[in-house]
């Protein structure tokens, strides 16, 4: 019995412990180079790319954590607990009941057995090979095959059921270490170093740019050869980003970039907000998902207009928040904001605005602070136990009415100042809009002062802020070092600017586009580069 399943792997270390089943092979080539555990969307996804969207995964998936900005890069610094395994356990056991079950075996299981009361090894190694290598990422080993088509012939024979034999065998597929986390592993570069193999290289591929498994032809690739080429690479590169399916895969970066997971923990005061519902939570991160998504990837926009444009797509729960007139017969609609409303792309929608508030009212220093690390890659630290934030939380002082007045009488302490100055004008500009993102002029019957100033830079407004954004080359270099992050699994705070540098000049050069900055990423050599086998542990078995 699993008592406990945890991996960790921390920079260039790797160390497992409590698996029933190996997570990774000792070899002298390939050696092991990393593990990552699949998000939800991953494992959702390549659920229904393996057996159809008809296969329902039922079950909690354990928290994810934010490590340098993104939950991607917590999956290789990671734990499985006693329970989440448990969890693992029991949505593989639901996921393979469903895919033997007699309405969906002849769709999902390719061979017929020569009697359904008996063992037939034929029928189930055909079938557990082929799934295998779907799930796994790579082909079966000889032992990982052989000891589920015993499993599988023990059990038929026993229950006189061959089907119910093969749930129980891909029941131990979709609950194995190999499926559950992406194992990485690297061969010796041509040059120096080491880069990963051909299988690695897919899955590192695949779940960039698709959220999800590889494909039968990125995994022919792999299997021949041609992804340990630069040019199969691109081939390859080319032929993801062809398809529809990269909008799924980019729906996940942005999702996790911008933080829209938070959203499950948001909170409203209904009393004050009346309008907030857990159905505007969702219209509000579709808004946001709209947005990116039409701009970088449809339009192939400069993306750096995700901070000016006032180009969206709203419903009607929106409509009500922003205070526009909702007449489109379909459930979405395209509108565009006045120059008069100040609103400035994503800066200024629902979800970017009510995910970094109160419950109850705006949040100057939680947008500042969001903002800063998102946009600028420049996290704030937390603030020390002891501090004080009673002058900021008394919104009923007389003499300190606003928001501003007091985040300036608190920042008078030495202590507070160097975060809330390098934060707090972020914040500020933003104070136009309320703890759901409606629009608010005054607070405390004064007008909101929306000034700010920032490195010697003043603008007014989330236009004048949205603007400061789009011009600051930081931006754009901290969208480049997310998304290179996003896809090798490290701490965006780790990463050698080195790694992307390449591509971040091809990405200014074609003019900040999403697109070139993804095949200069995923095509360069540095996308696979893998610690040497010496700084890597082997998990154990």
């Amino acid at each position: 019995m699993v008592k406990s399943v945890i991996v960790r792997f921390a920079g260039l270390g790797l160390a497992a412990a409590g698996f029933c089943a190996a997570a990774a092979v000792a070899a002298p080539q390939p050696v092991p180079a990393g593990l990552r555990l699949l998000t939800e969307s991953q494992y959702r996804n390549s659920i229904a790319d393996v057996f159809g969207p008809g296969i329902k995964v039922q079950g909690r998936f354990e928290p994810e954590r934010r490590v340098g900005g993104l939950l991607a890069a917590s999956s290789a610094i990671l734990s499985v607990t006693p329970a989440g395994f448990e969890a693992f356990s029991k949505m593989a056991d639901t996921i393979a009941i469903q895919v033997v079950d007699a309405k969906n075996r002849a769709r999902l299981v390719a061979c017929t057995p020569k009697s359904a009361k008996a063992p037939d090894d034929a029928c189930a190694g055909q079938f557990l090979s082929q799934v295998g290598r779907q799930l796994f990422r790579r082909p079966l080993t000889a032992d990982e095959l052989q000891s589920r088509q015993a499993l599988a012939a023990r059990l038929a024979k026993s229950s006189n059921d061959f089907y119910y034999g093969l749930r129980y065998s891909l029941g131990t597929l979709l609950s194995a270490p190999a499926f559950l986390f992406r194992t990485e592993l690297a061969v010796p570069a041509a040059d120096k170093g080491y880069t990963l193999e051909g299988y690695s290289r897919a899955s590192r591929l695949s779940y960039l740019m698709w959220d999800t498994t590889p494909d039968a032809e990125l995994l022919r690739a792999a299997e021949s050869g041609e992804l340990q080429t630069q040019a199969g690479v691109s081939r390859q590169v080319d032929r993801l980003m062809a398809s529809p399916r990269l909008e799924t895969g980019m729906r996940a970066f942005f999702t996790d970039m911008l933080q829209l997971d938070t959203f499950t923990d948001i909170t409203k005061d209904v009393l004050i907000f009346n309008k907030y519902t857990p159905q505007m939570a969702n219209s509000a991160q579709e808004e946001t998902l709209h947005m990116a998504i039409d701009l970088s990837l449809r339009s192939n926009q400069d993306v750096r207009e995700l901070m000016t444009t006032r180009k969206t797509e709203i419903n009607r729960t929106l409509a009500s928040i922003y205070n526009v007139p909702f007449n489109a017969d379909g459930e979405w609609m395209p509108y565009e904001f006045p120059a008069a409303t100040g609103r400035s792309g994503l800066l200024t929608q629902v979800s970017m605005l009510a995910m970094f508030s109160h419950p109850g009212r705006s949040s100057p220093t939680k947008r500042g602070v969001a903002l800063m690390d998102i946009f600028l890659c420049e996290p704030t630290p937390l603030p020390p136990a002891n501090v004080d934030f009673s002058i900021v939380n008394d919104v009923n002082n007389p003499k300190l009415r606003t928001a501003r007045d007091r985040l300036l009488a608190h920042a008078t302490n030495p202590t507070c100042a160097s975060c809330h100055t390098h934060s707090d004008p972020i914040g500020l500009s933003l104070e136009h809009f309320d703890s759901i993102g409606a629009p608010q002029i005054e607070e405390g019957g004064q007008a909101i002062d929306v000034s700010a100033k920032i490195g010697g830079k003043s603008f007014t407004g989330a236009e004048g802020l949205g603007q400061y954004l789009h011009d600051n080359p930081k931006v754009a270099a901290c969208f480049a070092r997310k998304l290179y992050s996003y896809g090798v699994g490290a701490s965006s705070e780790d990463v050698d600017a080195a790694s992307f540098k390449a591509a971040y000049k091809s990405f200014v050069d074609g003019g900040y586009r999403l697109r070139i900055l993804l095949k200069a990423l995923a095509a360069s050599p540095e996308f696979f580069n893998a610690p040497a086998p010496a700084a890597t542990k082997t998990a154990s078995r």
